[in-house]
């Protein structure tokens, strides 16, 4: 009876440890833990991102477009950029903008596709938990500064429409940098308020992110704590990024159209209403795809529906800006 007990302390001594502090378990042999066990619960420490797992027999198709689409975008948001750096003539606030809106652009695909790429070669991928912060931190980050950016840019319309004779000196160079340092800062503060909040507690649900990135909503829902304040409170500070920015393009637009109305000749009305329409057209598939995705409590509970719609604005959305502004300035010329 006594080697019985003897034999079996330690095997008890070893539970009552590993419940009361942490161990760390490997895989591989490697020094990387994939998950702690802390007072009973398991913790995440890294993600595996499901990607196009579920669609085995289209991945391949789909690298091939996806990456040609990648290809596509990067040309004309390169060669946007190096247009107007050359040419002289283009060095306006106007240009100056779509260079910066092209360069956001460019960096807001950086964050996204080239994984997207990765996992239609392979079945899911990992990433850490610091991989994964780091990646939602600048996904937030850029697009967040577009609805600025493009707010902003509504404004420069606003004042070469209803400012002609001003508009140099109202948008002037150091004016535009200031106002493009902003757009950046808020957007920015605005991504790490909500990365903050989302990696504020630990993970625990499951390692599997339903997603081909680190989105919001799939992160969110394998959180240990309860995520639906902070649900809650992102899907305000969500309302007062993207619904702000809007109606301040729409009060620019307002008042553009009210000055249009003032212009005596039609061919005058439909020289300034065109210097608008790229802007317009790109502010309605930005905010339209935003408002889908995000301007709605229940996101992430239909993680097909969520990646169809993150596909289009990670990878459509990107191509159809340099598309539309090269069209029009071919139509304007």
């Amino acid at each position: 009876m006594k080697s019985g007990l003897q034999t079996r302390s330690p095997l008890k001594h070893s539970l009552q440890r590993q419940t009361s502090g942490s161990e760390s378990w490997y895989h591989n042999g490697e020094n990387t833990p994939k998950k702690q066990w802390e007072n009973a619960t398991w913790l995440v420490t890294e993600f595996v991102l499901v990607g196009f797992s579920n669609l085995p027999d289209l991945r391949t198709t789909l690298f091939t477009l996806f990456f040609l689409i990648y290809l596509v975008t990067l040309s004309g948001n390169v060669t946007i950029i190096t247009i107007i750096h050359v040419d002289q003539t283009l060095h306006t606030p106007m240009y100056c903008f779509l260079a910066v809106l092209s360069l956001s652009e460019t960096c807001y695909t950086l964050v996204t596709i080239p994984n997207m790429l990765a996992h239609l070669l392979m079945e899911s991928q990992a990433i850490s938990i610091a991989g994964c912060r780091a990646q939602m931190f600048f996904f937030l980050g850029l697009g967040c500064s577009h609805c600025f950016l493009l707010t902003l840019m509504g404004y420069d319309r606003y004042v070469a429409i209803c400012y002609p004779l001003r508009y140099l000196v109202i948008m002037r160079p150091t004016v535009c940098l200031c106002l493009g340092a902003l757009v950046f800062c808020w957007g920015f503060s605005v991504a790490l308020i909500e990365t903050s909040m989302i990696f504020s507690s630990p993970f625990c649900s499951s390692d599997h992110v339903e997603h081909f990135f680190c989105d919001i909503a799939p992160v969110l829902k394998l959180s240990c704590e309860g995520s639906a304040g902070k649900a809650l409170a992102i899907f305000f500070l969500s309302i007062l990024v993207v619904l702000v920015s809007f109606l301040l393009i729409l009060l620019s637009y307002a008042l553009i159209v009210a000055a249009i109305v003032r212009i005596p000749s039609t061919a005058g009305r439909h020289r300034a209403f065109s210097t608008c329409a790229a802007h317009l057209t790109v502010v309605i598939v930005h905010f339209g795809c935003a408002s889908i995705i995000y301007l709605r409590p229940e996101s992430g509970g239909n993680p097909d529906q969520d990646r169809l719609v993150a596909v289009f604005y990670t990878v459509v959305t990107p191509l159809l800006n340099p598309v539309v502004y090269t069209l029009r300035n071919k139509e304007s010329q």
